[in-house]
């Protein structure tokens, strides 16, 4: 496996990279979105909810959960999860700014 070079780009620059990257599947947006309209801890209906086999889906709620936007709870045999808002809002104050950062004035090719 290859060198990432991650320490050629600043902290931000890895942090945008790296959230982009937990949020870069469609599945992991619909599971997101979900939560976001449930707005509660979600138990067992997100197998349902995306169509998706049940290991498919554990392992985007997997991903969710090492970048921090999921939290999950055990209830028995059922691990329940909802948006951690901590880190959702750290997401969006880095992405606002990434965006507000730049200008664009449509004269480009």
């Amino acid at each position: 496996m290859g060198i990432t070079k991650t320490d050629l780009f600043t902290k931000k620059q890895n942090e945008i990279a790296s959230m982009a990257k937990a949020l870069g599947h469609p599945a992991r947006i619909a599971i997101l979105q979900y939560l976001v309209r449930k707005n509660a801890c979600v138990c067992g209906d997100l197998v349902d909810e995306l169509g998706l086999a049940q290991a498919t889906t554990s392992q985007h709620l997997k991903e969710l959960k090492n970048a921090g936007l999921i939290q999950g709870t055990i209830e028995g045999v059922s691990v329940c999860y909802c948006i951690n808002p901590k880190v959702w809002n750290e997401y969006r104050e880095l992405f606002s700014s990434f965006f507000a950062d730049v200008t664009l004035n449509g004269n480009c090719c």
